[in-house]
């Protein structure tokens, strides 16, 4: 039976595989995250010169001392790139429907890499910060698409064990930002450090403009028509899908799906069947010379706030990242002053470093031998976190170092086994097309309600109470909280919309665009005209 059909070509063999993919996302983000560790360390932070009453006046160190910030600047300096964060996540997981979210990953690490590279050559307090601000634009584009490709890509039965491989390297990257600020500090200057996150970023930014694309399942902009895809994930573009005709038979098939039409009008049909998919495409994507821009935006930021399970897992993660906001950075200080730890700085940070790398892969894999849904991410976060926040509870009430040490470090890792689910839940609650703004949503949720307020308002209650055992078991109580709210998701009717394929539908079996079109029933993968 002959065929009109023009098929689309195979794709190439490509080195660029799933888990190259994963391991490309990972060294970035390990980069990010270690230019947060290394501006807060010693080494690029420094200190402010300092002045004895006999008039004896000693140089600062670091960021510090060159430019003689107080503390308040020092502080606004280190959280800087929050604003920029905050502002662009939303903007870039919006433009996902008007540019190839590959591409704008490219595009954010470019800007990445600038920024980093301005803050080596500021000359004030005003020219860093704002430089600081430009690195949390360059980094929203990452956090926002990065997760939503592991995902598509990742064997279905390890795709939470992938999302905590990824999660794992922000506690790394913080650690790994502590070592190498501090050792290019020390030994070069300040100014290096910057210099070289941006030689080890610069190759990441330009892969991200030369390599062909790879398609966002949930988006089907134009620059998509010649994406990549990994043929074992059956990712790929819609656009691919074919539409073939045989005219001597009336038969016209879309993708696998056979409708009779009548001989006479196929090649007509196709050319509606394809312009009706062009319209559906084209009311999802935007430009940007489209003023209703914004508008979408809210929508869609309304959609996700009406989501009971996408608010319940969100409200959750709030609570739970005020209590890990307030630990990272009053850790040390109340170790030092409940334990007279001499190590204070090491110790929690090596404490860190281990629970989070075993306790963050280990959770992303128990809940795929639990088998991933919803419904199971939302039973162990909620165990995990109440378990990990009872073994924290009760390390705060020995007096013994070691006793500490041990209890601690058993519920840091329970804790650290949400990072898998929590993400699971964000990716798959929602419609394909919403993953990254529901990343970006999230992110934007857990930093300005909780870890941005938690530090000062930790200290509001040490300055309180004056015993840092009770505030640390204030803080830890707020765990509870998180587990309780997670604990409510169990019950909550949820559904698996990333496996619904809703973007896909009008390629396949979307009755209320090809039956109206063509007059036709279809049942079970094939259609019956009702024409004449």
């Amino acid at each position: 039976m002959a065929s009109n059909s023009v098929p689309m070509s195979a794709p190439s063999p490509s080195w660029f595989t799933p888990k190259r993919l994963l391991v490309i996302f990972c060294v970035i983000s390990l980069i990010t995250y270690v230019d947060r560790g290394a501006i807060a360390s010693n080494g690029v932070n420094g200190s402010r010169g300092t002045c004895t009453e006999s008039g004896t006046c000693t140089s600062g160190s670091g960021i510090q001392g060159e430019f003689n910030l107080n503390n308040f600047e020092d502080g606004l300096l280190s959280s800087a790139f929050m604003v920029g964060l905050l502002v662009a996540s939303p903007v870039f997981a919006s433009l996902a429907k008007c540019i190839n979210p590959f591409r704008l990953i490219g595009i954010g690490l470019s800007v990445w890499t600038l920024a980093v590279i301005g803050c080596a050559c500021s000359i004030n307090f005003w020219s860093i910060s704002i430089c600081r601000m430009f690195v949390g634009v360059g980094e929203a584009s990452f956090i926002s698409l990065a997760a939503p490709f592991i995902d598509d890509n990742a064997p279905v039965s390890q795709k939470t064990a992938w999302l905590a491989i990824f999660s794992m390297c922000i506690p790394t990257g913080y650690a790994l930002g502590y070592i190498y600020g501090g050792l290019v500090g020390s030994h070069f200057n300040w100014r290096y450090a910057f210099w070289g996150e941006a030689i080890l970023m610069l190759p990441f930014a330009i892969l991200g403009f030369v390599m062909k694309p790879l398609q966002l399942k949930g988006f089907g902009p134009a620059e998509s028509r010649q994406a990549q895809t990994f043929p074992e994930t059956g990712s790929g573009p819609a656009e691919s899908r074919q539409v073939q005709t045989f005219p001597e038979t009336g038969i016209l098939r879309v993708q696998d799906t056979e409708v009779s039409i009548g001989k006479s009008s196929t090649a007509a049909v196709k050319e509606d069947i394809n312009d009706k998919f062009s319209d559906k495409y084209s009311k999802s994507n935007c430009t940007f010379i489209d003023l209703n821009i914004i508008s979408r935006l809210v929508e869609d930021i309304k959609v996700l706030l009406l989501d009971k399970v996408y608010v319940v897992n969100l409200l959750g993660y709030i609570a739970y990242n005020f209590v890990l906001g307030a630990y990272s950075y009053w850790g040390p200080k109340a170790g030092y002053a409940i334990y007279k730890m001499s190590d204070a700085d090491l110790i929690f940070g090596g404490l860190t470093v281990v629970c989070g790398i075993v306790g963050t892969v280990a959770g992303g894999c128990i809940l795929d031998f639990m088998t991933s849904t919803i419904s199971n991410a939302f039973k162990l976060l909620s165990v995990a976190t109440f378990v990990g926040g009872i073994f924290c509870f009760t390390a705060f009430c020995f007096k013994s170092m070691y006793w500490f040490l041990v209890l601690f470090a058993i519920g840091e890792l329970l804790i650290f086994a949400t990072g898998g689910p929590v993400s699971y839940v964000c990716l798959h609650c929602v419609e394909p097309r919403m993953r990254p703004l529901s990343m970006a949503v999230t992110t934007v949720s857990i930093h300005i309600f909780g870890d941005v307020p938690s530090p000062p308002l930790v200290g509001v209650l040490e300055d309180y109470v004056n015993s840092w055992r009770e505030t640390a078991l204030i803080l830890t109580s707020i765990l509870v909280l998180a587990a309780g709210i997670w604990f409510i998701g169990i019950f909550l009717h949820s559904v698996d919309k990333s496996y619904e394929d809703t973007e896909h539908q009008v390629i396949g079996m979307d009755s209320s665009i090809t039956a109206p079109l063509l007059g036709c029933n279809i049942t079970e993968g094939t259609a019956t005209s009702q024409g004449p």
